[in-house]
């Protein structure tokens, strides 16, 4: 019998997605409560011809020098700018994403997030927990409508569909959006969607404006103070993209400037560090990179995963790739 190949399991994960990896690979897991980076990723590659990672996990030239034997990696994320991917299709990796099984989950998070974001829901129960609230009054913590206001997306993908199906059908919301190519006429008359040609027309006309696109060097700091002072001072920015889309620091200064009314986000640059700034502001909605976060959604993001690592070793081709190196 030969060899079975050896893999990596870079992050913890699920002990069931663990069983099914070993009925098809030598594994080295990680038990630990923490992910493998830097050099103790690196150090733990050569010898390994697939890897299991999480978006805690870089691969680049510098990491692929280090693992002649790789040949696979499975990232267990519907992002993947962890990857560098002209360096892993020269270097012949393959590599693959978690499309598809996250969409609607995800979607309800942010969702959420905007609507915790426009009725200051968590600035209103650190203002009950800490003991302030002792009469009604008319104006305590006035929010923003949401229903029939006008939601702004900008990447209309699988996520930023479903978010536009909750609002418009959900909330009467009007909607407009921008992407890299207009949608089709169908899914543009069932969401009743307005393309706009510039992010900006779509910063100057919403309400409430939700980042979903995904990162490329290209979008590194799309969202600058430049871009949020073409907002309405009454309007909402929700990122649940990829952190370093916005420039965290200038949107602090933004919000403790009133330049908009609020910001919700669950995704930062440099993660999981963060610009510090923000904590100084109450009118921020801030949460740990969990919009994808229900143990039956991550639970089918790993298995995915694990199942792209056992159909590229079983049949030369991953299930959802995002490389085209063979």
């Amino acid at each position: 019998m030969s060899e079975r190949p050896h893999i990596l399991v870079a992050s913890p994960t699920f002990p069931e997605v663990l069983d099914k990896l070993r009925q098809h690979f030598d594994v080295e897991p990680n038990l630990s409560d923490d992910a493998w980076t830097g050099e103790a990723f690196t150090s733990r590659l050569p010898g390994k011809v697939g890897a299991f990672l999480t978006g805690a996990q870089t691969v680049n030239a510098e990491v692929l020098a280090h693992a002649p034997d790789l040949k696979m990696v499975a990232n267990m994320a519907v992002g993947y700018n962890n990857l560098e991917i002209p360096a892993l299709e020269q270097a012949g990796v393959v590599a693959s994403n978690t499309p598809d099984v996250l969409t609607e989950t995800t979607a309800d998070f942010g969702f959420a997030l905007l609507m915790a974001t426009a009725r200051r829901v968590t600035e209103a129960e650190h203002y009950l927990r800490a003991g302030h609230w002792g009469k009604w009054s008319y104006d305590l913590l006035l929010g923003s409508e949401v229903h029939g206001s006008t939601l702004g997306i900008i990447g209309m993908g699988r996520i930023g569909q479903g978010i536009a199906r909750r609002g418009v059908h959900g909330f009467g919301m009007s909607l407009i959006y921008h992407n890299r190519s207009q949608l089709d006429a169908a899914t543009e008359s069932e969401l009743k969607a307005h393309y706009a040609p510039t992010k900006e027309e779509v910063l100057r006309q919403a309400d409430h404006v939700v980042l979903v696109l995904p990162y490329t060097p290209a979008a590194y700091h799309l969202i600058g103070a430049a871009e949020i002072a073409l907002m309405k001072p009454t309007a909402t920015l929700i990122n649940i993209a990829r952190g370093g889309i916005v420039d965290d620091k200038a949107l602090a200064q933004a919000l403790q400037a009133g330049t908009i009314a609020a910001a919700g986000l669950d995704v930062f640059e440099g993660e999981p560090a963060f610009a510090k700034e923000l904590l100084e502001c109450n009118n921020v909605v801030l949460t740990p990179h969990i919009a994808s976060a229900t143990r039956t959604t991550r639970l089918k993001m790993a298995h995915l995963a694990a199942d792209n690592l056992i159909a590229f070793f079983t049949t030369g081709q991953a299930l959802t790739p995002v490389t085209t190196a063979r």
